[in-house]
């Protein structure tokens, strides 16, 4: 994603194309292997709620967290010629912050030893997010993390509206030592 260029050559292709694309290998396989895992557990959401056509919404979801996830970035890096970013990060946020609006009491574990709430994980996520995107010094699209995740969220809220009076009364119910 070149802002830049999408500005002053017209190549809207790169909202897309460059969730396409990544670093190095890990950054690949980080971003998949979240995809896979909670990409699953979305799947079979989408299904129960939406029949047949959760396929598509999920489908949806991801390519569309991809290129709303740069829309921040285009506006805020429009002038730049020299900034670029890549990755699927900003689909891949949607997706697991669908995970979180619709099932917030599971956990989300870090390197399978660190388990929180996907609520507490994604609080912190967000706040991570901003704070890393307000300082934007390692070359990390955080705007996109962060702007990925919210769509995640709103996508989710907006197809189904019972969610988030779901979400509230999942939070109700939770206890911090249960």
């Amino acid at each position: 994603m070149n802002p830049y260029r999408v500005k002053h050559r017209r190549e809207y292709y790169r909202f897309i194309t460059s969730g396409f694309i990544h670093l190095d290998h890990i950054h690949i396989i980080f971003n998949m292997f979240s995809l896979y895992f909670f990409g699953t557990a979305m799947e079979s959401v989408f299904l129960v709620v939406f029949g047949p056509l959760g396929y598509v919404y999920f489908v949806a979801l991801y390519l569309l967290g991809i290129v709303v996830s740069d829309i921040p970035t285009f506006f805020k890096h429009q002038d730049n010629p020299r900034y670029n970013a890549l990755g699927a990060s900003g689909g891949v946020a949607s997706v697991i912050f669908a995970f979180v609006i619709f099932l917030p009491l599971e956990d989300i574990c870090i390197y399978f030893a660190f388990c929180f709430p996907g609520f507490i994980m994604g609080t912190a996520y967000l706040v991570f997010s901003w704070y890393q995107g307000k300082k934007a010094k390692d070359n990390i699209n955080h705007d996109a993390h962060l702007y990925g995740a919210l769509f995640g969220m709103v996508f989710c809220i907006v197809l189904y509206p019972r969610v988030l009076p779901e979400f509230i009364e999942q939070l109700k119910s939770w206890r911090m030592f249960d």
